[in-house]
C-alpha cells in the first residue's frame, strides 16, 4: 500500500468566506480533536467551506467542518461532520458573546494550520455579510489585480 504524504506545514484557507463576508476581528483558537482527526488534518483532508461557529451552553463549537476519515483508521475512526469544541480564553469568549448580540454578525472559520508545536489551530473571524454589490466589487478588484499581474 502506498502511504499518502504527510506534510509538515498545513495551511488550509476558506476562500468562500472572504467572498461572502467582511471580517471585523480575527481570533486564533485551538480545537479539541480525536487521534484520527489530527492525522487527516496533517494529510490536508479538511473542508472549511460550509463551516460556522456557534455557542452551546456557553462554549464555542464549530459545526459542518468536514475532516475526512483517516484512510488507515480502524473502527475507532471519527465522524467527519461532528461538532468540535474550540478553545479560547474566557475573556475572548465573553467578548464574542457580547459582539454576537449585534444584528447581522456571525463567526466563520477563515484558516486552519498546524502550529510550530504540532497543534491544529483555526483562525475564526467575527464577520458581517456582504451585499450583492459588495461581491461585484470584490470580483472587479480581483480581475483588475489579475490583469495588472499579466502586464
Amino acid at each position: 500500500m502506498a502511504k499518502e504524504k504527510i506534510e509538515k506545514q498545513i495551511n488550509i484557507r476558506n476562500k468562500r468566506a472572504s467572498f461572502e463576508y467582511f471580517f471585523l476581528e480575527t481570533y486564533t483558537a485551538g480545537i479539541m480533536l480525536m487521534g484520527t482527526e489530527i492525522k487527516s488534518i496533517r494529510q490536508g483532508k479538511v473542508n472549511l467551506t460550509d463551516a460556522y461557529c456557534l455557542f452551546l451552553d456557553g462554549e464555542l463549537y464549530i459545526r459542518q467542518m468536514n475532516i475526512s476519515k483517516y484512510s488507515e483508521g480502524t473502527h475507532y475512526n471519527h465522524d467527519p461532520l461532528r461538532d468540535r469544541k474550540l478553545l479560547l480564553t474566557k475573556r475572548e469568549l465573553k467578548k464574542l458573546v457580547e459582539k454576537l448580540k449585534d444584528q447581522g454578525l456571525t463567526m466563520v472559520p477563515t484558516k486552519m494550520y498546524i502550529s510550530d508545536r504540532g497543534f491544529a489551530k483555526i483562525e475564526i473571524a467575527l464577520a458581517k455579510g456582504k451585499k450583492l454589490y459588495d461581491k461585484r466589487d470584490s470580483i472587479k478588484e480581483k480581475d483588475v489585480k489579475r490583469s495588472m499581474e499579466r502586464e
